[in-house]
C-alpha cells in the first residue's frame, strides 16, 4: 500500500484550519471581555440564553433542555435568582410548578453587554481597518457563514 502524501494544498488549508481556530477564539475572548458577563459559569450563561430565545417555562423542563439532573439545575435558577437575573412565579395552570422567567434587570444588563461588544468592535474595525479591508472581511464574513451552514 502507497502512503498518501501530504501535497502543499493540504498543508495550506491544514494551517488555515488551525489559525482560523485560534483567531476565532482569541476574538470570541477579547468580546467577552468588553462585555463583562461578571461571573456566570457556562451552564448559566446557557441557562438565560435558553430563556432568552425559548421564553418562560419550569426548572425541569430547563434541566430536560440542558441535559442536566433537577437538582442541578435548582441550583443554578437559585443562583441566577439570587443575582436578579430570573425569577419564579407559580404556574397558573399548575400550582405546584413554577414557571422561570427573565427578569427586567437582565434584559437590561445583557443589551448593555451586547451593546459594548458590538462597540467594541466597530470602533475596532473603523480605527484598523482600511475600507477596502472592511469589504474584504465582509467577504471573509460571507464565507464563514457558509461554513456554518454546511
Amino acid at each position: 500500500m502507497k502512503a498518501k502524501s501530504v501535497n502543499s494544498e493540504d498543508t495550506e488549508v491544514s494551517s488555515l484550519t488551525a489559525e482560523l481556530h485560534i483567531v476565532i477564539g482569541a476574538l470570541s475572548r477579547r468580546l467577552r471581555e468588553e462585555a463583562d458577563t461578571g461571573d456566570l459559569t457556562r451552564a448559566q450563561k446557557s441557562v438565560l440564553l435558553r430563556l432568552e430565545r425559548d421564553g418562560p417555562t419550569t426548572g425541569s423542563a430547563l434541566a430536560r433542555a440542558e441535559a442536566m439532573r433537577p437538582q442541578s439545575m435548582g441550583a443554578i435558577i437559585a443562583v441566577l435568582e439570587a443575582a436578579g437575573y430570573v425569577a419564579g412565579a407559580p404556574d397558573p395552570s399548575d400550582g405546584r410548578q413554577t414557571i422561570i422567567s427573565l427578569t427586567d434587570h437582565f434584559r437590561t444588563w445583557i443589551s448593555a453587554a451586547r451593546t459594548a461588544r458590538r462597540d467594541w468592535l466597530l470602533r475596532t474595525l473603523q480605527a484598523r481597518l482600511t475600507a477596502q479591508e472592511q469589504h474584504q472581511l465582509a467577504d471573509a464574513v460571507d464565507l464563514l457563514k457558509r461554513l456554518l451552514d454546511s
